[in-house]
């Protein structure tokens, strides 16, 4: 009797474990091993569709609405300006000088030196408005264009990298229309330090940014706030799209290596610093020939006669000057005529020409670099890679951690909601 009980029991737990479907089971086909094969796909197929699943919301969470990337890196673009405008300025003195020999030399005898003399708002921080007015509406510009672009490719199907590269040199593109005017006005009131300044003479007098920005276009034109486009974006596109790119490849390689979306404070800066230092070394050639282009003095900017001083409704403005015109100096003792010296109009710019540099006699790039090539060799391009690599990855560093770190903030506790939708 307890043995026919028994068999019954484990009859009974059988059929229930076993699959019913009205007609033999797959175990009673096949066997016992075959219905464990048959149970380890069904658990494998399982846990691929819970893999996609968690793949899809990956996704999801990896591309944060445009309005926040945004705002993440206006901030972000800003705060790393901002973070550098002195030594910006100081680089700005050193390139506009019209003193022969130079007052400014060396980056930190310039830096105390400005310090000392004028001070940290008005001297180190002159020209930091338009710095700031320009920067932010930029980079939010920037930063639209750049991920509106790059998604849209990558969902077209196109390799990552290439969308990468278009993206930046798209979103720089794009983003000039904002910024070169704003360098435009920010470079001149750098170089002129504080309004009426008795420790350096730049050719320059404005008494604040709109008194800069009407006196330029009333004497000038309204083309004059775009000087020195065509070399801006000659570096600036490639810079972008090389930036971009290595930053992307890196951040992606970082999160592989971590396991993990959040990658730390340390591979963070890590990664934006070297993917800026190394777009900032390889258009280093490109900085220097901008640079060359816009502040060398050419022969044919040598006038017969003086300039005469035109009517200025400024005081205090360098004699033989109009308002917002370009210093003038004298190129060696004995010459009495002057000329102009154009100054950069964009930052950074740390390629300082070596003195008894031959003039470039063009306004084209290539051809620029073919002769710096031909009269100075690979040294001639690179020259001031060191800090250009410096100031490319502290500012970029700068900016895509506070990007980042501002994504992450505004996922974790979105601007605005909804009936528990979110509206970014």
């Amino acid at each position: 009797m307890t043995s026919w009980m028994s068999s019954r029991f484990a009859s009974t737990q059988t059929s229930q474990l076993l699959p019913s479907n009205g007609h033999d089971s797959d175990l009673d086909n096949h066997g016992d091993e075959s219905g464990t094969s048959y149970l380890t796909n069904r658990r494998k197929e399982r846990n691929e569709t819970l893999e996609e699943e968690e793949k899809e919301k990956e996704k999801g969470k990896a591309r944060p609405p445009y309005l926040h990337s945004m705002i993440a890196g206006g901030i972000g673009g800003t705060t790393g300006d901002l973070l550098m405008h002195s030594i910006d300025t100081v680089k700005t003195r050193q390139q506009g000088d019209p003193n022969i020999p130079p007052k400014y030399t060396s980056l930190s005898s310039s830096y105390s030196k400005i310090f000392r003399q004028e001070g940290l708002r008005r001297g180190l921080y002159s020209g930091v408005t338009p710095a700031f007015l320009g920067s932010f509406p930029g980079t939010i510009i920037f930063f639209g264009t750049y991920e509106y672009t790059k998604r849209s490719m990558i969902d077209t199907g196109i390799h990552h990298s290439f969308a990468y590269l278009a993206g930046g040199f798209l979103a720089d593109l794009a983003a000039s229309v904002v910024y070169v005017p704003s360098e435009v006005l920010k470079t001149r009131l750098q170089l002129q330090g504080r309004h009426n300044n008795p420790f350096f003479s730049s050719g320059y007098n404005y008494r604040s940014t709109m008194d800069a920005a009407r006196t330029i276009i009333r004497y000038e034109g309204l083309s004059a706030l775009f000087y020195g486009y065509k070399a801006t974006i000659f570096r600036d596109l490639p810079f972008s799209a090389l930036q971009f790119a290595f930053y992307e490849q890196e951040q992606k390689w970082a999160k592989e290596l971590v396991g993990s979306r959040d990658i730390g404070l340390g591979l963070e800066i890590l990664t934006g610093a070297t993917a800026g230092g190394m777009a900032g070394v390889i258009t280093c050639p490109l900085d220097v020939v901008k640079t060359r282009i816009q502040t060398q003095v050419n022969s044919s900017d040598v006038v017969a006669k003086p300039i005469r001083a035109k009517t200025s409704p400024v005081r205090s403005r360098p004699t033989g000057t109009f308002p917002g015109a370009a210093p003038e100096y004298v190129t060696s003792p004995s010459q009495s005529t002057p000329s102009k010296r154009s100054i950069s109009t964009s930052s950074p710019n740390t390629s300082m020409p070596k003195p008894g540099s031959i003039n470039l006699d063009t306004s084209s790039v290539l051809t620029g670099m073919k002769v710096i090539y031909k009269t100075e060799g690979i040294a001639g391009l690179f020259r001031g890679v060191g800090p250009r690599l410096v100031w490319t990855s502290v500012q970029s560093g700068t900016m895509l951690v506070f990007y980042q770190a501002l994504l992450r903030q505004m996922e974790a506790h979105p601007l605005w909601e909804k009936d528990g939708a979110h509206i970014l």
